[in-house]
This record gives structure tokens, sequence and C-alpha cells, in this order.
């Protein structure tokens, strides 16, 4: 098993009175995409700023490969960072960006042209070497920057929101061709995004931060599949929440009554006693919809409110016959074969399995 390369203990920061980092805690694995998810505002740049040594930590440590990197000044640590915007220099052309610190460093013409023809056939410009970054499109642009800071062989290159600024399309291309560089080049990525869409497509792992803390650290499918609270349960795509009352307790499910829903069953995944009040989340996907009567332990009859064509699935919102309002994602797999198309005020059955809902709060 590969140990960990970049580990990260106990960090604390403050900006004034106001604390942006709360006991942060993260081991990331050599040569892994790491992703740090989280909203605005919730320490993620600042822990990747403190990673590169634009900021200082006030406690804890931080250390590559068992050694401490906190007192090595920025430019001697062994990481390069990507900025949204680009940071490349607007008088020099692509080659010469991505030499410059080569030149710096002394390179020999010889060395220089071999490293920046490579990295160039990597990024796929080699027609556009000597073209200004005011001649590329963002995603050349940041396409150089990638280069760039390769161009220093780092051990882990940290990336701050790299395509928030391209398009959706522009984005998802890019977000491709790091997921192949990342491939290619096989040094760690820590990348911080708040995109939940971009981390759990292209991170091995992931850590979500809310108000400082790492609340939850898994593979996307854990996260996604497994939200920890309510936050990551909201934050990381849709869901149902549905506050509920244990009735009873079985080995591994739980009786419960929810208001506007009825008594239905949920996996017992934390300790709760008779009459618990319990938080449930349940995706929307996860959520069967048909107008024949369907089985299982969980099945509802209601009608649908609302819905919502997407190209790829059907939103509908269906109200329940006790008057809770349950999100229901239909994916378009032979979906004109499966049975006609459900709309507007057609009355419909709904039901899930219970091992598709979990508890994210216990009072």
């Amino acid at each position: 098993m590969i140990g960990s390369h970049v580990s990260i203990k106990g960090i604390n920061k403050w900006f004034g009175d106001f604390q942006v980092l709360k006991n942060v805690n993260l081991e990331v694995k050599k040569g892994e995409f790491f992703s740090l998810l989280g909203p605005s505002g919730c320490g993620k740049t600042t822990l990747l700023r403190i990673i590169a040594g634009l900021e200082n930590a006030d406690e804890g440590d931080i250390k590559f490969d068992n050694v401490s990197i906190l007192s090595i000044p920025p430019h001697k640590r062994p990481v390069n960072t990507i900025f949204q915007n680009y940071a490349l220099f607007p008088h020099l052309n692509v080659f010469e960006n991505i030499a410059f610190s080569l030149r710096l460093k002394k390179y020999s013409e010889n060395e220089i042209k071999e490293k920046v023809e490579k990295l160039l056939n990597l990024i796929r410009l080699e027609e556009h070497a000597y073209k200004k970054p005011n001649q590329l499109s963002g995603g050349q642009r940041q396409r150089v920057a990638i280069a760039r800071a390769l161009a220093n062989e780092p051990k882990v290159l940290l990336l701050d929101e790299p395509v928030s600024a391209l398009d959706a399309k522009l984005r998802q291309e890019l977000l491709i061709e790091l997921d192949n560089l990342h491939d290619q080049v096989g040094i760690t990525f820590i990348y911080v995004t708040h995109d939940q869409a971009e981390a759990i497509s292209i991170s091995d792992h992931v850590a979500v931060m809310n108000e400082g803390k790492i609340v939850q650290y898994g593979t996307p499918y854990e996260i996604y599949e497994s939200p920890a609270d309510k936050f990551v349960a909201t934050f990381i795509g849709e869901t149902n929440l549905m506050k509920a009352i244990v009735l009873e307790i079985n080995e591994e499910l739980l009786k419960i009554e929810a208001p506007g829903i009825g008594e239905f069953y949920c996996y017992k995944d934390k300790e709760v006693k008779e009459k618990n009040q319990i938080l449930l989340t349940l995706r929307p996907e996860k959520i069967k919809i048909s107008k024949k009567p369907l089985t299982g332990k969980n099945v509802f009859h209601g009608i649908i409110e609302e819905e919502i064509y997407m190209g790829y699935q059907t939103r509908y919102f269906v109200k329940i016959d006790n008057g809770f309002i349950l999100r229901v994602y239909k994916q378009h797999v032979n979906y004109l074969l499966d049975e006609p198309i459900l709309t507007w005020k057609d009355e419909v059955f709904v039901s899930w399995d219970p091992n598709d809902s979990f508890i994210v709060e216990v009072n």
C-alpha cells in the first residue's frame, strides 16, 4: 500500500479574531488526485496557500515524506501552484512562459528546448509555441499555466479552482485533460474547488470542508452515497431530507414515521433509541416512479406536482398523499421502452430501498 505523501496535522489559522482553519488533519497519498471541496470562505484556499508557503500556519505541521516543510521558503518547496487567473507573463510567448523558471535555474538552451517541447506535446499546444497569452483561449492559457508549473518537476501540484473562470463545456474538457495529465505525469495533485461535480468526477479522495473544518473524508463514492451529516448530504448533489421519529429498532432496519409521509423503513447506519428524532437523506435518483403499483417496504401513492425535463433525466416533484413533496429523478435509460412518459398531475407510485436512505442527524 502506498504510504502518506503529504501529512497535515493539527493546522490552525486565525485572521485576527476569526479562526479560518480549525485543527485540520489530512493524509494525501503519493501520486493521487486529491480534492479539497467546500463552499466559498470555508478555508480550503487558505490551507492550499499554507502548503505552498504563501501563508503561515499558526499551529500544526505539514510534512512531505515525513519531512516538515513549514520552515522551508516557498520557492524551495517541492510544490507549484496554479491559480484561477493563470498568472502568465503577457509579454512572453508560450514557449518562454514555460521556459521561464528553467532559465532562472540556468538550464542549458538544449535542456530548455527539450523540456519545453516535451511539455508542449503533453498539453497539445506545439503549434502555439510562439503565440502570446492574449492570442490563446482561456482553456489554452490554463494548459500553458499547467505546463509552466510542471517544468519545475514538483512533487505536488496545487490547483486553486483552475477551471472556474471557464464556460461549462470548456470546463468539462479541461477537467478531462487534467485527469489525463495526472495519469501521465504521476505526481500528486491537490485540487481546490467549490464545485462538487468537479471533485467527485476526477478525484481519488475528497476532503469536504465547512467553516474551517474537515467534515468528511473519503472516496467520491463514499461521500456521495454515505454523507456524514446534513451539510455534506445537501452540498454534494441533491437530496430529500426527511425528519422522522424512530418507532421500532430491528437488527439492520428501523421502522420510522415521518410527517407528511407516514410509516416506512430506513437503514440503521447510526445507533439510535426508540422515540429518537432523526433526519434522513435520500437521493432523488434512488427512487422508483411508475403509474403501476410498485412492491417493497417503502411504497407510496402521490401526484406529480411539477416536472423538469433535463435531457439526460426528468426531475419530478411528487406530492405524497400525506403531503410531503418528494424529489424523484428518472434517468432516460430505455425511457420510452420502460412505460408511457409521466407528466404533470399524473397519479404515480414511488418506492425506494430502505438501504438507500441514511441518517445524518440524531436527536
